[in-house]
């Protein structure tokens, strides 16, 4: 499980970028990949899966 912080997230259009709080890459995030809501600047943490564009965030939950 990673740790991070949503660094950009539209809820109108569902989707988003989590900040990888160790490798300070950034990972896509669906809203089907959420766990809870989450709004800019929270910290969460999250799994990563290989989507069709590169890994996106799964599962993730506020920290």
């Amino acid at each position: 499980m990673n740790k991070g912080t949503v660094k950009f997230f539209n809820e109108m259009k569902g989707f988003g970028f989590i900040k990888d709080a160790e490798s300070s890459k950034e990972y896509f995030v669906h809203s089907n990949g959420l766990k809870d809501r989450v709004k800019e600047n929270d910290e969460v943490t999250f799994d990563l899966e290989e989507g069709r564009k590169g890994l996106n965030a799964v599962n993730v939950k506020l920290a």
